[in-house]
């Protein structure tokens, strides 16, 4: 799905992952569709947030297989690569703990370049078993 990379875009989002997890029995108070919503939230916010370009959307995937869910959020800033690990913000710092909550609650997460186009996917995945 494309979203625009504003807060709304975020928020509207994190709705159709809740709501999606819903549809595929992972009920909406269950500890799997709270944790993966709180992955892709912090995902599109983060796209927002560092990786919009003026006039692009960012785009969300979400996937299933038997034993797990998959979150890729892609957008087109090519520059902004989020770090491989993630140390934690200092205490009095305002921002810097999103990739540290998806680092924390994804069974797995990375970043992989957009293929023909410039941008990035970041992903995560969650063991649902």
């Amino acid at each position: 799905m494309r979203f625009t990379s504003t807060p709304r875009g975020a928020r509207l989002a994190r709705r159709l992952v809740s709501h999606r997890l819903d549809q595929w029995g992972y009920g909406y108070d269950s500890a799997v569709n709270e944790t993966m919503t709180l992955i892709a939230a912090e995902l599109a916010a983060n796209a927002v947030q560092h990786g919009h370009v003026p006039g692009r959307d960012f785009h969300l995937r979400l996937t299933t297989a038997p034993d797990a869910l998959r979150v890729e959020v892609t957008d087109t800033r090519t520059e902004r690569v989020p770090p491989r690990s993630v140390h934690e913000a200092s205490g009095d710092a305002e921002s810097g703990r999103g990739l540290l909550l998806v680092a924390r609650l994804a069974t797995r997460w990375g970043t992989a370049p957009r293929p023909a186009t410039p941008g990035k996917t970041v992903w995560a995945e969650l063991i649902t078993r």
